[in-house]
């Protein structure tokens, strides 16, 4: 598959010229990756480009979208198995932002479900997306769970890099990540596929 390096600049203008071909609709997008990896800050990054061209954007981390800790942590604190089954509240997120946000969807989007730092749920109020509208959702473990998106990008790291950059006391998920790898292949099922072993210069892999 061909590789592109691009400076941070241009991989954003990349990712919004895949946004707008996706047509002047509502736009789902998921960006995907570990944690390492920054999903956040390229998330973002979109933002202000896309305003600047009249389409309106709603952020939404799937991190907002956890389940109850009762659930997430039945089986412990620790569990690689759980953190990839049973965190994130995918049915949720379908239901209060990507499904609203398909065709023939109301455009009421919740852009934040559960505060997980006091594990109730979040006060957030319904945002109304216009017709022009996109919605970017970034977090780890998106794609394979048939989350429904118009553009799904994945930010990929190296086993080595993940393993460098994760914090010891998460390196508890890196089993998960390996699964994901294994029984999802994001890098296969991604639209747009970044290579983000140097942030500072990511590349661009398309098929």
């Amino acid at each position: 598959m061909p590789i592109r390096p691009l400076t941070p600049d241009a991989l954003t203008d990349e990712l919004v010229a895949a946004i707008e071909s996706a047509g002047p609709g509502r736009v789902r997008v998921l960006v995907d990756g570990a944690p390492p990896a920054r999903t956040e800050v390229l998330a973002d990054a979109l933002v202000d480009p896309l305003r600047v061209r009249s389409r309106p954007v709603v952020r939404v981390s799937a991190w907002d979208f956890l389940r109850p800790a009762s659930v997430r942590l039945e089986r412990g604190r620790t569990d690689p198995d759980s953190f990839y089954d049973d965190w994130l509240d995918a049915g949720a997120l379908v239901r209060e932002v990507l499904a609203p946000m398909g065709p023939g969807g109301s455009g009421q989007v919740l852009p934040r479900l559960w505060d997980v730092d006091v594990d109730r749920a979040a006060r957030a109020e319904r945002v109304a997306v216009p017709p022009s509208g996109v919605v970017v959702v970034d977090g780890p473990l998106l794609l394979g769970r048939g989350l429904p998106a118009e553009l799904a990008v994945h930010l990929a790291l190296s086993a080595t890099v993940l393993e460098r950059r994760t914090p010891a006391d998460e390196a508890w998920t890196l089993p998960a990540y390996a699964r994901y790898d294994d029984e999802v292949d994001p890098v296969a099922v991604a639209d747009l596929v970044v290579r983000a072993d140097h942030p500072d210069r990511p590349a661009l892999q398309t098929a």
